[in-house]
């Protein structure tokens, strides 16, 4: 029986031909015909889109105010807004972006840049000084250039960021922020010895310029009036640093700065020597170089005698006192943006053989900018131990662990002979220790003896007193008695025999008292 039979032994489709093949008739499909209301339906929906289409687009036509912002897409063409229209296209009028002396008043946008390399210990510090910044945060835009750094700044620098403009306090949030990335092949380690080491310096300088360059160059608005550039290992700066600088109304102006140093170096010492006046000796100097040499400061190499503002501090001295320059540090540079704008930037070249923030002050000078510096406006940049100030802290240490071994081995010499010595100091000092109790013992024994006879003295002196007085009191009965004889006797009885009298007494009342009897006792009866 075939697997598609009915039970009645049809099959359920009818073979074609008797070859036992099967098919369904017909192949085509026959759609349901719709019924009438559905079509009307239909109909009546796309009628009122037509109509609704026809009535919004004649709206926007003759009424061009109510047509929606649709962006800059192809849409865009049916909005009547210029702004929407030209929306890359912006307009910015650079004559109010000059800089002046109140800044914070005029809402002035500052670019404040920061070069980072390897500088992830110093972050935790940096970020502390930009939340500390009185400046309005919101007219404060910060620009990083990550480069040629082999620890986690990039990563820090970024968790930092989110923390701080994830602050509550919409005061603490800072404006834009960019952070770029770029290596300039720099290998010039970060230690103190190799950074500041007099053979690395003009490649290092001209590196460093290129940085600058980059950072400057991609973050710089036109809505900037100032670029404050700083360095992250400041380690102590006015919060107020930007109104004051700013106050001066100069092209360019920095602080002086210095750093702190151990007690036994002093305390502390000038840092940035980049800041200095031209002088005849450098400049005759530079007359003997190649074209390509860089000059810098601080080196016997160079022997440039150039009054340096580090050198001119006065701890006392007027912070607002200024002091023209030609040559300018780049731990804290405050700049209009003008001038940047104008053309001076940091050269990664000699430029009158010098390069980098020097190379800058000098190009800035030339452009006839004001170059200014403040020598009694004091930062302090954080101490970094050289390897000289190292080799001495070793020697101080073996010293002072020497002396703590000599120490130690006198104490225990001297306990040695403490313990050999401790049974019989420990007998002595009870016998002394006796020997005081009983000579204490004999002291208050003889206190009371000789508060006893202290007190019996008084008493002897007590009686011999009243006896005196007794005598006395007698010699007076006695003058009285010698001046009335007569009545002494009298006295005398009476005062030495009271029985008798009393007697006496007695006898007469009781003579008086008694009634007369009768000599005849019946005569009564």
């Amino acid at each position: 029986m075939h697997r598609h039979a009915y039970s009645n032994g049809q099959v359920a489709y009818p073979s074609v031909g008797g070859s036992g093949t099967f098919s369904i008739q017909p192949h085509k499909f026959q759609p349901r015909s719709q019924p009438g209301s559905l079509r009307r339906r239909r109909t009546l929906i796309q009628r009122i889109l037509l109509v609704g289409g026809l009535f919004f687009t004649a709206l926007f036509f003759f009424y061009p105010d109510l047509r929606p912002n649709l962006g800059s897409g192809p849409l865009s063409y049916l909005s009547s807004s210029d702004d929407a229209q030209l929306e890359t296209v912006r307009y910015y009028d650079l004559s109010n972006v000059q800089g002046t002396a109140r800044g914070w008043e005029r809402e002035e946008r500052i670019l404040l840049c920061a070069p980072l390399r390897d500088a992830s210990p110093h972050l935790d510090m940096f970020f502390g000084h930009l939340r500390n910044l009185t400046y309005p945060h919101n007219l404060i835009d910060l620009a990083f250039l990550v480069g040629d750094s082999k620890d986690n700044t990039l990563s820090k620098l970024h968790d930092k960021l989110e923390e701080l403009q994830a602050n509550p306090d919409p005061k603490q949030q800072f404006g834009e922020v960019s952070i770029m990335e770029k290596d300039f092949g720099q290998k010039v380690n970060q230690d103190v010895e190799s950074r500041h080491g007099f053979a690395a310096q003009a490649g290092r300088r001209k590196s460093m310029a290129q940085a600058r360059n980059w950072l400057l160059s991609a973050a710089l608005r036109p809505t900037h009036s100032w670029v404050y550039w700083r360095d992250v290992d400041v380690e102590t700066a006015p919060f107020t640093i930007l109104e004051d600088l700013m106050r001066h109304n100069k092209d360019v102006i920095v602080p002086n700065v210095w750093r702190p140093l151990p007690d036994w170096l002093g305390g502390e010492q000038p840092y940035d020597l980049n800041s200095w006046q031209e002088s005849e000796t450098a400049l005759a100097l530079a007359d003997t170089l190649d074209e390509d040499a860089v000059i810098v400061e601080g080196y016997a190499e160079y022997a440039t005698w150039r009054p340096h503002l580090a050198y001119l501090r006065d701890p006392y001295g007027d912070p607002d006192m200024e002091m023209e320059i030609d040559g300018v540090g780049g731990v804290s540079i405050l700049a209009k943006a003008k001038v940047f704008r104008q053309g001076a930037h940091f050269p990664a070249f000699s430029f009158e053989k010098h390069a980098e923030t020097e190379g800058f002050g000098k190009m800035a000078k030339r452009m006839k900018f004001s170059v200014v510096g403040l020598p009694h406006y004091t930062i302090w940049h954080l101490y970094e131990p050289s390897v000289d100030d190292i080799r001495h802290m070793e020697e101080m240490e073996k010293e002072r662990k020497a002396k703590e071994a000599e120490e130690a081995a006198k104490k225990e010499r001297l306990d040695k002979i403490k313990d050999q010595f401790d049974s019989k100091s420990s007998d002595w000092e009870k016998e002394k220790a006796e020997v005081q109790n009983l000579v204490q013992k004999a002291k208050s024994e003889e206190k009371e003896k000789e508060a006893e006879a202290k007190e019996g003295a008084k008493k002897e002196e007590v009686k011999k007193e009243e006896a005196k007085k007794e005598e006395a009191k007698k010699e007076e009965a006695k003058k009285e008695e010698a001046k009335k004889p007569g009545e002494q006797p009298k006295q005398a009885r009476n005062f030495q025999e009271p029985d008798e009298i009393h007697e006496v007494r007695g006898y007469d009342e009781k003579k008086k008292a008694e009634p007369k009897q009768p000599e005849n006792p019946d005569a009564v009866l």
